[in-house]
């Protein structure tokens, strides 16, 4: 653990604090497997592996639950300050945005059962394979992050945000003109669209995740702000310690 937070009088406090991480880092491994295997599902056409993601999503939520106690525990008996009251906010939030990818996980693969029922297009959705790779790694790189409490991978994630925007647009703008051209298969392409609406949601959440990371390491809350002043709070910082050091 960074030593800002492994610096307290109470080794028990040590403990719990370090648990509390690896407890994040399982549901976080958790909500990789379904994000992949919704994906699978979507581009193979397997109905199965589609509903036993939708049937996992209880898993999700039950981890989301015992970390948010656990961290309501810490904050009753424990009276955190500075570093340490700041990695239980960012885990509280880290959780929520876990179980909404989770969500998501499970709309896919519902989403998936549906589309398997019917003739696949060329490329066997190819597009959004595509897609669904690209925000599966900004959600392990973002967890990555997380474990190594490192702020400029975390930037990383941010930045691959507003690609993974395009990819969406491209792939909704695909769609609405597939079904102006033929009305019979109205459903499917809207089934298409909000599969890529929820993959690009678990970007936005892996992005939310990567910000609580540059809270937790750097003590600024860097959402709602420009990207280039997210790039100068963390690159700039870390420059200027550089100098400091030398």
């Amino acid at each position: 653990m960074n030593d800002q937070f492994s610096n307290h009088i109470s080794r028990k406090f040590n403990h719990d604090l370090e648990e509390l991480r690896t407890s994040v880092m399982e549901m976080g491994g958790l909500v990789e497997q379904q994000v992949a295997a919704a994906i699978e599902a979507i581009v193979s056409g397997d109905s199965d592996m589609g509903l036993e993601v939708s049937r996992n999503d209880h898993k999700v939520n039950g981890m989301e639950v015992a970390i948010d106690e656990e961290c309501n525990r810490i904050l009753a008996t424990m009276s955190p300050a500075a570093a340490d009251l700041r990695l239980l906010i960012t885990v509280i939030k880290t959780i929520t945005d876990l179980e909404r990818i989770g969500d998501e996980a499970d709309r896919i693969g519902r989403l998936a059962a549906h589309l398997a029922s019917e003739s696949q297009p060329y490329g066997s959705y190819r597009e959004i394979g595509n897609l669904g790779d690209h925000v599966l790694e900004m959600l392990h790189d973002s967890l990555d992050a997380f474990s190594r409490l490192d702020p400029v991978d975390a930037l990383a994630v941010v930045e691959e945000d507003k690609l993974v925007d395009e990819e969406y647009d491209r792939i909704n703008h695909e769609c609405i003109g597939l079904m102006m051209e033929d009305s019979r298969n109205i459903q499917r392409f809207m089934n298409i669209s909000w599969v890529a609406r929820s993959l690009e949601r678990i970007g936005d959440h892996a992005t939310n995740i990567s910000e609580y990371v540059i809270y937790m390491v750097k003590g600024k809350d860097v959402r709602h702000i420009e990207l280039t002043k997210i790039r100068a709070e963390v690159i700039g910082n870390n420059a200027n310690n550089a100098n400091n050091e030398n």
